[in-house]
């Protein structure tokens, strides 16, 4: 006999039939929108149950809401929580093998897809809060969606929320909205007479507000402020105020948020983050003020960093906020923000996915097989952020080259953990390190246990940590839990943590290494831009840091270690690229090795010492690259490096002998016969001729010789032919060239030639490329002035007949 039921009297209720009917055959979907307070967080999932349509998850944004809601369930039908109703958060957890409703929060159902494909024994996922949009969700969707389409066509998914842009919904799902007008109670709603222009006035406006409404009206008070600090504020100003004023967000520990959830004898004021807004009824509450500000993770452009932005709610947030009012009475809604400012705010929030950092999610992605662009997102992914992303996890060793997940991507996926922190924990396969990996993620994961005004130094929140120094206990806490889980996940449990910091960092963040420069606190980083200390900060002492947290605006480090450059981890050590230049010792002239160790726009070592007798051959040639001058380049060199280049014109394969190309390549063609050779004077004496030619193979070398040869062989004897100028040129005394009627031919007559007639004195005479020419032209001046100058020598009168 199936079990019945009894749900208290909430607005839901009466669409839960249409909704059943659309959920109870297999493979349906539906967006089903109910306004705040009228129980679909608890009851949607409790019906479900009942119409036995398998086990379901439900994913809330936050772990205070998962746990709440589980409880609430729980309660309902008279059990503890992890029986049939269970939850699940990064840090908790309670379910058991009954447990048939299992509320996550949503970064566990990618993390349990990627485990679990298939998504074994489930009949129904509930996405709570759809319109929150944030990144996981947005993710876990596409995940479940392709899931659905593809392994899983059985599979029913609902979207639920108050305030949803359906259109998009609908068409990705493929499923009617279903929609209940609700019974919540009305809400009047004030606005303020001016707008508070920045989230710093917020505290005093606040107080301001909170003071006036508890004089005008009547029940508890819930307030919305963007983050703890303007809560810390807030509180602080509302001292000796006539209510009980708590704190609600999620860091605090658990006992602190009930207390904040639980009614009590005296008035309360509660200023609660974001946390409140969805998914949550905090009983006895009548009043709600809205700061209008909210906290959401942006991406700068300029840096490549996600960081937490103060930003305006949407209309529909301030609708969600408001409802709070209203859920168990009449209420009121006092908005610090005028009405003709709350016309202009956005109807809905910018999703998280359009302007955060994405290399978690394009891991995610590769790791279930299937590329960003394919799979079925709400709003596609921007291209530049995808982009980045990829290439960040190329550089993490995630993904190959060709954007395809490589092994340690699979393990860093496994992890569950940010891509960078997951890199990190797999930096070392050594036990103790990877238990240091674990605590130093677990500490960012969290909210610095020492706060803001403390030194950027890691070290110091290792030794919190280690209970070495104070710091905030519930954050400390916090991180033990995280570290622990981790730490299990790893395999290494309770074993002693030891390494270097700032290794294990570096592997995380290998575009966030600092190296000083200029006025201490100032680094510049190897991703590009610059990162600063605070003027006191000791750490500025360090030459080479690794950096963990860097705000976006200003530049300042937040979190950092010192950095030896000859300790890096394996996978950043072998994306350094090592740099050898030679140069000679002015004193000696005996060859030194300058080495450069270069790791993106930095120069992590940079030392200068001799060659070694090993090294030496090939450091002299380098060396010699720009003083090639300094050899002995011969005439006889000279003109085969022209012989050659002429050669080119016709062919060319053959090799460039020009000192420009030459030098371009010393290391292969000149270190080899420089062997036992270590300074400049030694190697001054080579004999560079044998070496070029040796640059052309024998068949060239052999051509050469046939068609440009170094000599020209006439009737009277040879002459030397040189290539050195702008055109071969032949040059002997006139004599020489008797008995010959033609100028001679190179290269089958594709190169020119020019002889050059010389007088007894080595003068010339006549240079021409035409010597037949010349003889019947030119030669009887020349003839004329030549027999008076030098009448003991033969002048005849028709040279080209001998």
């Amino acid at each position: 006999m199936t079990e019945r039921l009894a749900f208290p009297d909430l607005p839901v209720s009466e669409m839960l039939p249409a909704l059943l009917d659309r959920l109870r055959p297999e493979g349906r979907n539906a967006v089903l929108v109910a306004p705040p307070g009228a129980g679909k967080t608890t009851a949607v999932p409790l019906a479900l149950m009942q119409a036995g349509i398998g086990k379901i998850l439900l994913l809330e944004p936050r772990r205070l809401a998962a746990r709440a809601a589980a409880m609430r369930m729980a309660d309902l039908l008279g059990e503890a929580v992890g029986g049939r109703v269970g939850f699940r958060t990064r840090l908790e957890r309670a379910v058991s093998d009954r447990t048939v409703i299992e509320v996550i929060t949503e970064g566990l159902l990618t993390s349990r897809l990627l485990a679990d494909p298939g998504l074994t024994g489930v009949g129904c996922v509930i996405f709570d809060e759809v319109h929150e949009r944030a990144q996981e969700a947005d993710l876990a969707l596409a995940l479940t969606l392709d899931l659905q389409r593809g392994l899983r066509p059985e599979l029913r998914i609902l979207a639920m929320s108050a305030t949803a842009e359906t259109q998009k919904l609908t068409e990705l799902l493929n499923a009617p909205v279903i929609e209940s007008d609700g019974k919540m109670f009305p809400v009047e709603v004030h606005h303020a007479r001016r707008d508070i222009p920045t989230a710093r006035e917020l505290p005093e406006e606040t107080a301001r507000a909170v003071r006036a409404a508890l004089v005008a009206h009547p029940g508890d008070i819930l307030v919305f402020l963007p983050g703890m600090a303007e809560i810390r504020r807030t509180q602080a100003t509302l001292d000796n105020c006539p209510a009980l004023v708590l704190p609600l967000h999620g860091d605090l520990p658990v006992a602190a948020q009930d207390l904040a959830l639980r009614q009590h004898e005296q008035r309360r004021v509660v200023l609660a983050t974001s946390i409140a807004e969805t998914s949550l009824t905090v009983p006895g509450v009548r009043i709600v003020i809205d700061g209008g500000f909210r906290r959401a993770p942006k991406l700068d452009g300029a840096s490549g960093l996600t960081r937490l932005a103060t930003l305006r709610i949407s209309r529909a947030a301030a609708t969600q906020r408001s409802g709070r009012a209203g859920r168990q009475g009449p209420g009121v809604a006092i908005r610090l923000w005028t009405e003709a400012l709350h016309r202009g705010l956005a109807l809905f929030e910018t999703p998280e996915i359009l302007e955060a950092e994405l290399s978690g999610l394009v891991l995610a992605c590769a790791a279930w097989g299937e590329a960003v662009e394919t799979l079925p997102f709400i709003d596609p992914p921007p291209v530049g952020a995808v982009k980045g992303a990829r290439t960040l996890l190329t550089d993490l060793g995630a993904l190959d080259e060709s954007g395809r997940l490589t092994p340690l991507g699979r393990e860093m996926a496994r992890l569950r953990a940010t891509p960078r922190l997951a890199a990190m924990m797999l930096a070392s396969d050594k036990k103790p390190e990877r238990a240091l990996a674990a605590d130093i993620a677990a500490i960012l994961e969290e909210r610095d246990p020492l706060g803001r005004d403390a030194s950027a130094d890691f070290l110091l929140r290792l030794d919190a940590l280690a209970g070495k120094i104070e710091g905030d206990r519930a954050g400390l806490s916090r991180i033990r839990q995280g570290a622990k889980i981790y730490r299990n996940r790893l395999g290494v449990g309770s074993v002693p943590a030891s390494g270097d910091p700032g290794a294990l960092l570096a592997a995380a963040f290998p575009d966030r290494i600092g190296q000083a420069r200029g006025e201490p606190g100032s680094y510049r980083l190897s991703g590009g831009g610059s990162g600063a200390l605070s003027p006191t900060d000791p750490l500025r002492r360090s030459r080479l840091i690794a950096v963990a947290a860097l705000e976006a605006k200003g530049n300042r480090i937040r979190l950092a270690a010192p950095l030896d450059a000859e300790a890096l981890p394996p996978v950043l050590a072998a994306r350094c690229a090592i740099a050898r230049e030679s140069g000679f010792d002015p004193g000696t002239g005996g060859v030194l090795v300058r080495e450069r160790m270069r790791l993106g726009a930095l120069v992590l070592a940079d030392r200068t010492f001799p060659a070694d007798a090993l090294d030496a051959p090939a450091a002299l040639a380098k060396a010699l690259a720009t003083r090639l001058d300094q050899l002995d380049w011969t005439e006889t060199v000279q003109n085969l490096q022209a012989r050659v280049a002429v050669m080119r014109r016709i062919d060319t394969t053959y090799p460039d002998l020009a000192k420009e190309a030459l030098a371009a390549g010393t290391e292969e063609w000149l270190a080899p016969y420089l062997a036992g050779m270590t300074n400049l004077r030694e190697a001054r004496a080579v004999d560079l001729y044998p070496i070029l030619r040796a640059l052309m193979t024998h068949e060239q070398a052999v051509r050469l010789d046939k068609e440009l040869p170094v000599e020209l062989r006439l009737p009277k004897g040879t002459i030397h032919i040189d290539y050195t100028g702008p055109v071969p040129v032949a040059s002997a005394r006139a004599q020489a060239f008797y008995g010959v009627d033609a100028t001679p031919t190179l290269a089958g007559g594709r190169i020119p030639l020019q002889l050059a007639l010389l007088s007894p004195a080595g003068r010339p005479v006549a240079i021409t490329a035409d010597l037949a020419g010349f003889w019947r032209g030119g030669w009887a001046d020349a003839r004329r002035d030549m027999r008076g100058r030098y009448p003991k020598h033969d002048w005849p009168e028709e040279p080209w007949r001998g």
